[in-house]
């Protein structure tokens, strides 16, 4: 079973073309985590929010990255971070096109 991480935080900036130029050898990296599958990072320049939905293979993965994720934006002067990990409903998520294969497929 896949378990997803949703993270958000307040940040002012950067976003856009600008977050990925700053962002994208961070990016890279996110990819060598054990257990992760993939990420679709956030934004929201009005409100001042950004963080990620991510897919990992366990939810030990998700907790790890969490932790050390965590650590890492609490250093970038970031604060007041939001994270939770849910489950999967598989069967529902592939009758709505969500991008999570079950092991039917």
């Amino acid at each position: 079973m896949a378990y997803v991480l949703q993270v958000d935080f307040k940040m002012n900036g950067p976003f856009g073309d600008e977050l990925a130029k700053e962002f994208s050898d961070l990016a890279r990296s996110i990819n060598e985590e054990d257990g992760f599958i993939w990420k679709i990072w956030t934004e929201n320049p009005e409100k001042n929010e950004a963080g990620g939905i991510y897919l990992f293979e366990t939810k030990e993965a998700a907790e790890t990255y969490l932790d050390m994720h965590s650590k890492r934006i609490t250093s970038f002067g970031i604060t007041d971070i939001n994270a939770k990990i849910f489950d999967i409903n598989s069967e529902l998520t592939h009758i709505t096109k969500g991008p999570f294969k079950t092991h039917k497929d």
